[in-house]
């Protein structure tokens, strides 16, 4: 069959770039349109128990993390200068405007970008109409106090109002709070990069004569971290090329070598980039690792293939020859090399989880595009060029590689008993360290401990308990229940709880804004800041049901329209995980002793919640996957060789190198998370790809040496040893460039990876000959001898008679 290939390729040169080159183009336009992800969700299916719950919860309330937070700490705060600039500051906000980018599909020319300020500046009071018998919201501070006196005689009115102590002014460390609500619709779009812009402008012109701000709140935290994705996205494609180029040149010694495979690799970089558009998915943390991950998985089908065809040159001197016994002999084993890696990624896509999902659709197709532009470009542009120099295939007699081979080989022949002892230290001192793992993960993961937004939001733990949405929702099982007044001391009860956690911001709940409510009647005397109890009710419930869309307001944000669900809702620090799991632990026996189980339905949600949830159900599914990438590769493999012992020894020098990289993260306290479980099935599957040479090559001199099983082991080392050792060491750098990142989960995968890549490498050239030579007549059976399918082909002559070359001007390069 690659016969037959490698004749419609070399026939058709002309044709194949043409198409190429138009739809490389066409990736490239298409690649302009890849959105940024502004979101942090997509971890837990839609069918899931917490999703479903979270998006009731959205439905009926809205929105719970369209809050940005601006925070300060002077004790100098309460002074006319620094609290009439902090008034300023807020309406200056709410004026901000965007473009839309589409302004004739939005029907307007400008997008308001805050939708409404809340801090101790711009208060409301719930104040008491008797003429009208209802409730109004009115601003507590009518006029910018003009004198310290003035502002004194307003703070006292802020004291005044217990609703809101805790919530915006920390008392005791001075420190000021302000929530600003962003416009759902710019936040969620491309226009929040502008928009933040100017917020941010705003904030440093206030700061330039005043107080030093605090920025953080879910909008602001997404929009960073998307921009740092956008922009490391592509300093990982430059570092990538830079590194494999520097790595080929180093092996190759040839810039005609090195500046075709980058073409290869840097088109595959533009189809990545139009799948991912063709296919409307945007552009996250983990897409954001795909067009780098091109470059290095790429240049490794470069490499092999570069090197057969010096090999190949250098037996006979034919380009045309060596390059049709390149497609041939080495194609369909890098095929399946590429496969085994594709897999390794596809296997996400069983996970149900949308934003591995993607990842693996996209990774795993672009794996297999990138072999195919392999197969087709380096042959047909090497076909242009002139033949290679003595210089260009020296690389093939370089003494230091066959001194590394022969080593290998010393190391199978006669050193066996070391390389098992070995082995099994490595296998004790793995598993120990595995029992070191620890799985967590926090929503702002990640980042370097001295990052401006961990900073920030370690800000606003420490003064405000953090700004991370928990939501409790409490659904009394009838129409009406919310307002019972049963239900009304319970909540009341749970809220009390919630206080003993220094990791959760003061809640607020209906009881609450009925407490306010009271006071407001009660002419704003603090003392009455209490539920109504039965001989108020009738006298206070006719201002409530008479009350305008101001004093409404603090009803209807905390009980849905049927009136049969309370929503609580607090703010809380990222703990983590862990951390998290204890938390609702602890509160579920709480919860159930204070609302009956049989008459009440309690459910923890908002994006903290979702986000635990979430990194729980990806570690589960990602093992799963892991477990489904052995299962298919072993498959693969056992159709090629026809032996499932050869198949069962074939895993044990892929395995090992997975638990020496989770013994590496337990010793080092390196937790599992979504960012770091990647690596298992990334270096599994690309692994692979070595045993799947190593085997090929091995069966093929089977047949060479009349099944000597010794000196087909030892031939096929060092055959093999040279391919490996150069593709290993441009996998180990390459995905060595993810160390430059910003992000500690991405740091982790790169060195997790190149390390995991590094030890697969020795163990498929040291252990897997050793077991091949210990156990010999015991796994190389006949049905591995004569396979399904060949992976190498053996065939030697090659007809050209039909090939129709043009013929070359034969410059040096």
């Amino acid at each position: 069959m690659w016969m037959k290939i490698s004749g419609l390729i070399l026939r058709n040169r002309p044709g194949i770039l043409i198409v190429l080159v138009i739809l490389t183009g066409f990736m490239l336009f298409k690649a302009q349109s890849v959105e940024l992800s502004y979101n942090f969700g997509g971890i837990l299916p839609k069918t899931d128990s917490t999703a479903i719950t979270y998006q009731k919860f959205l439905d009926e309330f809205s929105q719970d993390g369209n809050i940005m937070v601006l925070g300060v700490q002077s004790d100098e705060f309460f002074s006319i200068e620094h609290f009439n600039a902090w008034y300023r500051l807020g309406e200056d906000l709410k004026k901000i405007k965007v473009a839309p980018l589409d302004p004739i599909a939005e029907g307007v020319d400008s997008l308001t970008v805050i939708d409404s300020v809340f801090s101790v500046a711009h208060l409301y009071n719930l104040t008491k109409n008797d003429e009208l018998r209802v409730f109004e919201l009115r601003k507590l501070m009518q006029k910018l106090p003009q004198n310290q006196t003035e502002l004194d005689s307003l703070y006292r009115g802020i004291k005044a109002l217990p609703f809101y102590e805790g919530l915006l002014f920390n008392k005791d460390t001075e420190a000021s709070l302000m929530m600003l609500f962003v416009n759902p619709r710019v936040f969620n779009a491309e226009e929040r990069i502008g928009a933040l812009e100017k917020i941010r402008a705003r904030i440093s012109k206030y700061e330039s004569g005043h107080l030093d701000v605090k920025i953080s709140g879910l909008p602001y935290i997404r929009t960073l971290v998307a921009q740092k994705v956008k922009r490391e996205l592509g300093m990982f494609i430059g570092l990538a090329a830079l590194v494999t180029a520097l790595l080929l040149f180093f092996f190759f010694r040839s810039f005609r070598v090195v500046l075709y495979s980058i073409l290869v690799v840097i088109t595959g970089v533009i189809w990545s980039m139009g799948t991912m558009s063709l296919f409307g998915f945007k552009l996250t943390i983990l897409m954001g690792l795909i067009p780098p991950l091109m470059i290095v998985i790429g240049i490794p089908n470069c490499v092999y293939l570069l090197n057969k065809y010096h090999q190949e040159f250098k037996l006979h001197g034919n380009k045309i020859k060596a390059l049709s016994r390149v497609i041939q002999k080495i194609g369909n084993a890098t095929f399946m090399t590429n496969c085994t890696t594709a897999i390794g990624f596809a296997t996400f896509i069983f996970t149900s989880s949308a934003i591995l999902r993607e990842f693996g659709i996209i990774a795993a197709l672009n794996i297999l595009l990138v072999f195919f532009l392999s197969i087709l470009l380096i042959p047909i542009i090497f076909s242009y060029q002139p033949e290679p120099k003595v210089r260009h295939i020296n690389h093939l007699n370089r003494k230091w590689l066959y001194e590394v081979a022969e080593w290998l080989v010393v190391a199978v022949t006669k050193n066996r008993r070391t390389v098992y002892i070995a082995t099994i230290i490595l296998v004790v001192v793995g598993a120990i360290g595995l029992s070191k793992i620890k799985v967590t993960g926090y929503i702002v993961d990640d980042l370097p401990s001295n990052d401006p937004i961990l900073v920030d939001l370690k800000f606003f733990e420490t003064h405000f308990n953090g700004v991370m949405p928990l939501e409790i929702l409490v659904d009394t099982k009838r129409p009406g229940g919310a307002l019972n007044r049963g239900t009304l001391r319970r909540v009341e009860q749970f809220q009390k709880e919630l206080e003993s956690y220094d990791e959760v911001s003061k809640s607020l709940s209906i009881v609450d804004a009925l407490k306010f409510a009271k006071q407001a009647f009660f002419n704003g005397i603090p003392s009455k800041y209490t539920l109504i109890n039965n001989s108020e009710q009738r006298f206070i419930t006719p201002y409530l049901k008479n009350s305008g869309t101001g004093g409404k307001e603090l009803l209807t944000a905390f009980v849905d329209t049927a009136k049969q669900r309370v929503r609580i809702t607090a703010q809380m620090a990222d703990v983590g995980t862990i951390r998290m799991n204890e938390i609702v632990e602890e509160l579920r026996p709480k919860i159930d002793s204070i609302f009956n189980p049989e008459q009440y339905k309690v459910t923890l949600t908002g994006t903290s919640v979702v986000f635990f949830k979430g990194t729980s159900y990806l570690v589960k599914n990602l093992f799963v996957s892991l477990c489904i990438a052995v299962l298919i590769i072993a498959c693969i493999m056992a159709f090629l060789f026809r032996s499932w012992r050869m198949v069962l020894i074939s895993f044990v020098p892929n395995l090992i190198p997975l638990l020496v990289t989770a013994s590496i993260m337990g010793y080092f306290g390196i937790a599992i998370k979504p960012s770091t479980i990647l690596v298992f099935s990334i270096a599994f599957g690309i692994s692979v790809d070595d045993t799947i040479h190593f085997l090929a090559k091995y069966r093929q001199e089977l047949k060479a040496y009349q099944w000597n099983i010794g000196s087909s082991v030892i031939r096929a080392v060092r055959e093999t040893g040279v391919s490996m050792i150069y593709t290993s060491i441009i996998l180990f750098f390459g995905f060595g460039v993810f160390t430059a990142s910003e992000f500690g989960g991405t740091q982790a995968l790169g060195i997790l990876v190149s390390v995991t890549l590094l030890v697969a490498m020795l163990t498929n050239l040291v252990l897997l000959p050793s077991l091949l030579m210990s156990l010999d007549r015991y796994i190389t059976t006949q049905a591995f001898k004569e396979p399904l399918m060949e992976i190498i082909d053996e065939e030697e002559d090659i007809e050209l008679d039909d090939l129709v070359i043009r013929k070359e001007n034969p410059e040096e390069s």
